[in-house]
């Protein structure tokens, strides 16, 4: 249970370790080429510049999810892992201490990033060995909500995520309070891994459910959705046995504790391999204030859409009772939902199947945000244009981009400088969401993202400003398709 000021939020999170030393392991990861990388270059900070110091232990462990204990793969021993906080402009030197019995690496996920500490295996560093060390040296730029995991095979579907908040120096605030919510979808330690979902995604062409049901294309329990709007088609590949707020099954809810009328600003972070959510917050409306860390023009809803990786931050003035905040996944019949709490005075908690009414009201697409001012990239044309499909297949299950899976496909490529139109195609019947690295991307509106959920057939151009020199990914964020493929490089050349 959480009792919040915003004082004492922003004041928690990151801790101080001793420095370690970086490491790198002279192995690639399969799949990923075999360019040789040596540890990250040196990176000191200037002269004034505040330093954040932290290590993260990547271990096997056994979790209490609230009743169900399950072995798995953590940072740590909690799921989430351990909240990292900074402030824009700051200078974090971050190791990861691999305890496992594979290979990582951790990703910084939306933050821009230089280009050897991205954390992708066999592009920007050599994965981290069992047993090794490997420290990330950067400085935040810009404010907002993250998080981060690895970027090797499907260890994303373990415990192996954390969230990372940017502080704004600047901001004047405006709530009482806030609360970071991280949803996700949970499988690992219930008799699968995701090793073995994975694997029986591709030897059975899409069944990933442990009584055969399919996938994808195949559908899974029918396309759910809320309102009567179905905007995803079908969403997801796999059948999920829990779903997580805050690493708690809805029968053991996390609960937030505060007082009516304080405005409490939720950061909503959705960290699921393979499933969209709906959130709502019972008997309240949100204002929706940021997307992917970019403020917005402020807008009022009942229920959003998050796809996988994308995050949303809004701002609810509490009303007197107990109320749930749900995240629905869309189109999964299976594994109820994610639930957590916000108490104000006594009374009855709902129960975990609660479905408050927001949920059937309109649902908001958070695409079709409006940016705030102060998010825009300034007016230009595009200097060079370039196109990138999506494409997929159940049976068998592959999925690709620009004609072929990552490793076939060529790269796209921009010079610095340039401003980068790319048009993007979704050419599947299911939703994708698409996640660049080391850059954001604006949205025909002017929205600013790092990572967009595309419905199924949707075309969609998005605008780049090449700053940040190196080799780049760009994917799918459900975490299968990833895997099998749905990946494209963005290379600089001169």
């Amino acid at each position: 249970m959480h009792h919040l000021s915003r004082r004492a939020i922003l004041m928690g999170g990151l801790g101080v370790s001793a420095a370690a030393l970086s490491g790198c392991s002279s192995t690639a990861v399969s799949g990923f080429g075999s360019k040789a990388h040596g540890p990250v270059p040196l990176a000191t900070p200037s002269p004034g510049q505040r330093v954040m110091v932290k290590t993260l232990v990547a271990k096997p462990t056994t979790l209490d999810l609230g009743g169900p204990t399950v072995a798995t793969w953590a940072y740590g021993d909690t799921v989430p892992g351990p909240l990292i906080r900074a402030t824009a402009g700051d200078f974090l030197r971050l190791t990861v201490d691999n305890q496992l019995p594979a290979d990582t690496t951790i990703h910084w996920h939306g933050i821009r990033i230089h280009n050897p500490s991205d954390g992708v295996p066999g592009v920007t560093q050599d994965p981290v060995a069992p047993g090794s060390l490997f420290t990330y040296q950067f400085t935040v730029p810009d404010p907002g909500t993250y998080f981060f995991h690895p970027h090797v095979g499907v260890q994303l579907d373990r415990a192996l995520y954390a969230p990372l908040v940017i502080d704004d120096p600047r901001e004047p605030g405006g709530y009482d309070a806030e609360w970071v919510v991280v949803l996700d979808d949970w499988v690992d330690g219930t008799g699968r891994t995701p090793d073995d979902v994975l694997k029986q995604l591709v030897g059975m062409g899409g069944s990933a459910s442990p009584k055969g049901g399919m996938g994808g294309m195949g559908g899974m329990g029918g396309m759910g959705g809320m309102g009567g709007a179905q905007p995803w088609g079908d969403a997801g590949d796999v059948t999920y046995p829990y779903f997580l707020l805050n690493g708690k099954v809805p029968a053991a809810p996390d609960v937030l504790t505060a007082k009516p009328g304080q405005r409490i600003r939720l950061r909503i972070i959705n960290a699921a391999s393979d499933t969209v959510f709906t959130v709502a917050v019972g008997g309240h409306q949100m204002t929706v204030t940021h997307s992917d860390g970019y403020a917005v023009v402020p807008q009022e809803v009942g229920a959003f859409y998050i796809g996988m990786g994308e995050r949303y931050d809004v701002v609810v003035t509490l009303k007197d009772g107990v109320f749930p905040v749900v995240a629905k996944p869309f189109g999964k019949s299976s594994g109820g939902q994610a639930l957590g709490l916000i108490r104000t005075s006594s009374g009855t908690a709902p129960g975990p199947d609660v479905s408050p009414a927001e949920l059937a009201g309109p649902v908001l697409i958070g695409s079709r945000l409006q940016p705030a001012a102060s998010s825009r990239l300034p007016a230009r044309a595009p200097d060079a244009t370039v196109q990138l499909t999506l494409e997929g297949s159940m049976q068998p299950y592959l999925w690709g981009m620009n004609g072929a899976p990552f490793g076939k496909n060529t790269p796209l490529t921009v010079k610095a400088g340039q401003r980068l139109r790319i048009n993007v195609m979704n050419m599947t019947m299911m939703a994708h969401p698409l996640h660049m690295h080391g850059h954001t991307f604006a949205l025909p509106s002017g929205l600013r993202k790092d990572t967009v959920l595309l419905a199924p057939m949707e075309q969609l151009a998005i605008d780049v400003d090449a700053d940040n020199a190196g080799d780049w990914m760009i994917h799918c964020h459900n975490i299968y398709h990833a895997e099998s493929g749905m990946m494209i490089g963005l290379h600089y050349v001169s």
